[in-house]
């Protein structure tokens, strides 16, 4: 599949919950007026967009209308897919090398998975991949990262259950250093019941590859789970109270009709989302585009 087909089947649950929701109203309402406009808010929330950020949406496609004397639906359905692209247009920034990408979220989100098939795709673009199986206090955390790391055919360091993270990111960074490798990916604990534990072992983490790795580019993502909805929204805020994230990993994409939660992310918290899980192969993971994702759901 091509990489628009591929993301346009991946989201096919979502474009159901939305896209034909829209239609049908377009088709039923050819004149956008209250009523539509809070059908049309109704619809985004049902997709989780959000309460606030829908409405914000919708007031103001309707005051774009209102000065552009539209009242024709499809029009205003044109002026949806432009808000939706405007609001979550911004753009990753450009790869530097060395990178050192800190992959962080609560357990059972993906991360695991997520690491491994960002693994594949930097080694399949011909650059040096590590991992570090920091997360040690998860029984089998790092035998589940093996699995992916043999999978994607990448190196990894880890120590045995139970040993400081800091450790095992120390030893990667020599790794990664004498291998000459372009990215480090290293797996964290996701323990988010207790946000002080956690907080600090992110931040001795941080502290070490700034001293160990001056040179390196260090990114720190976020994976959550989309099929969680408004919860998984409520993950990234706790996440972003205890550490710098710069940008989101929404996992399992297609398996939700509430896609929405991309937007609700990116509008709310202003956390880019970087990268969408649209299936369960190892090359399922896409680089997030604002405009493809919002033409596959509308």
């Amino acid at each position: 599949m091509g990489f628009f087909s591929k993301i346009f089947g991946g989201l096919t649950r979502t474009r159901e919950n939305v896209g034909t929701k829209v239609d049908e109203l377009v088709a039923n309402m050819p004149l956008a007026d209250d009523d539509f406009y809070e059908e049309l808010t109704d619809i985004l929330i049902m997709a989780d967009v959000g309460v606030n950020t829908a409405t914000d949406i919708v007031e103001s496609i309707k005051a774009r209308a209102k000065e552009e004397k539209v009242k024709e639906a499809p029009r205003v359905r044109e002026m949806l897919k432009d808000e939706l692209k405007r609001r979550m247009g911004e753009k990753r920034p450009p790869l530097k090398w060395p990178m050192v990408m800190l992959v962080v979220g609560v357990n059972g989100v993906g991360k695991t998975t997520t690491i491994g098939k960002l693994a594949l795709r930097f080694k399949n673009a011909q650059h040096g991949v590590i991992l570090a199986a920091a997360d040690t206090f998860r029984a089998a955390a790092a035998d589940q990262l093996q699995i992916w790391a043999d999978r994607a055919g990448v190196p990894i360091v880890r120590h045995g259950e139970g040993a400081d993270p800091a450790a095992v990111v120390y030893d990667a960074i020599q790794s990664a250093k004498a291998k000459g490798a372009d990215l480090l990916i290293i797996d964290t604990a996701g323990r988010l019941h207790n946000k002080k534990n956690l907080m600090d072992e992110l931040a001795k983490i941080t502290k070490i590859v700034q001293r160990e790795y001056p040179e390196a580019e260090m990114r720190s993502m976020l994976v959550v789970d989309s099929t969680a909805g408004q919860n998984c929204l409520q993950q990234a805020r706790m996440f972003k109270e205890v550490a710098e994230i710069n940008g989101v990993v929404l996992t399992k994409l297609d398996g939700t009709a509430k896609g929405g939660i991309a937007i609700a992310i990116q509008d709310e918290l202003k956390l880019p989302v970087w990268y969408i899980g649209v299936g369960e192969g190892i090359d399922d993971l896409q680089a997030f585009n604002a405009n493809e994702y919002v033409d596959a759901i509308l």
